[in-house]
């Protein structure tokens, strides 16, 4: 039989808090395939754009152009 390990009073923390009844990972299937990855900009990138807002209106343009491209160079090679 494995050994629990002792509780540790942590006195930090308010009396008030009780997670005796705690459930460990309840919700953590919930949000596995939740991605909030974050993304460093370069300095001189940063100094363009004044907040998160921008910066993904920007690469929504750059995507749709991309796209465009592609499927412009893919009729491009259907006909020659």
């Amino acid at each position: 039989m494995k050994k629990q390990p002792e509780r540790v009073k942590d006195t930090d923390m308010s009396a008030e808090y009780d997670f005796s009844a705690g459930v460990r990972g309840k919700y953590a299937k919930r949000f596995s395939g939740v991605h909030n990855d974050v993304v460093v900009l370069e300095p001189d990138v940063a100094e363009l754009f004044h907040d998160s807002k921008s910066v993904n209106e920007a690469l929504r343009v750059i995507a749709k152009l991309a796209e465009q491209q592609v499927v412009k160079n893919k009729s491009r090679q259907a006909v020659g």
